[in-house]
């Protein structure tokens, strides 16, 4: 659209030296006149922009709102499932390891007698097996490891001893508390192994009691002897010593 701009009259004073400034003034007001012509026009025929036009600067997106990421839910232990072999016997050692109500079954296969499986409640998780004949009698013993989920990770032990490769019995390991020497500085993390035909329990040794113990940097380990007792087999303390 071809805008045609109003004939507007000059007016020229006869001022002397004062031309330039009328016709400047002239100028400006024919200016002022068109420009609200020209909007009056554009706003007649819509103010729509051509096809392909910008109308104007681009909307600016509503900031996405993220939800906080939901804290992710304690690692569960993973199940333990284990076979060990020795002198033609073997032991099938499993748990779930659930965090309430464990347990560990072991199942025998070569006894001449009872193959049974054994369960028994355990307090913490299965963390290792081993197998051996610490005795030397041609019947070979399982060794189960067991550690508390909390901070202190307390260890036990559940064993069973073949009995003239026939059948099981279990092993019973003493409470550490029924012997005050070996006891003195334990505060838990217990590691059980097999070595030189001994069950060796080691741990590390704390000054003072409850939480105001303090680790002095040295480390225990008791050795215990399997024997025949009375009441079925036995872990006896042979050593203890300090490194």
């Amino acid at each position: 659209m071809v805008l045609a701009r109003p004939a507007v009259p000059t007016v020229v004073a006869a001022v002397p030296g004062k031309g330039r400034f009328l016709l400047g003034a002239s100028l400006l007001l024919n200016r002022l006149l068109l420009y609200p012509l020209a909007a009056a026009l554009v706003a007649g025929c819509g103010g729509k922009p051509a096809p392909g036009e910008a109308s104007g600067p681009a909307p600016i997106p509503a900031p996405v709102m993220e939800s906080p990421a939901a804290a992710a839910p304690p690692a569960a232990s993973a199940s333990f499932d284990q076979e060990l072999e020795l002198q033609g016997i073997s032991f099938h050692v499993s748990s779930p390891n659930v965090a309430s109500g464990n347990t560990v079954t072991v199942v025998p296969t070569g006894l001449e007698i009872d193959n049974s499986p054994w369960e028994s409640p355990v307090d913490g998780d299965v963390v290792g097996a081993e197998v051996e004949d610490l005795d030397a009698n041609g019947s070979p013993e399982i060794y189960v490891y067991v550690r508390l989920r909390d901070s202190a990770a307390r260890g036990s032990l559940v064993g069973y001893a073949a009995n003239n490769r026939k059948s099981l019995s279990a092993i019973n390991l003493p409470a550490l508390s029924d012997d005050p020497a070996a006891a003195a500085g334990y505060q838990g993390h217990d590691e059980f192994a097999l070595v030189e035909r001994s069950l060796a329990r080691r741990f590390p040794l704390y000054a003072g009691e409850g939480d105001t113990a303090v680790p002095t940097g040295k480390t225990r380990q008791l050795q215990y002897k399997l024997a025949a007792g009375e009441a079925g087999w036995q872990l006896e303390l042979v050593n203890s010593t300090e490194f």
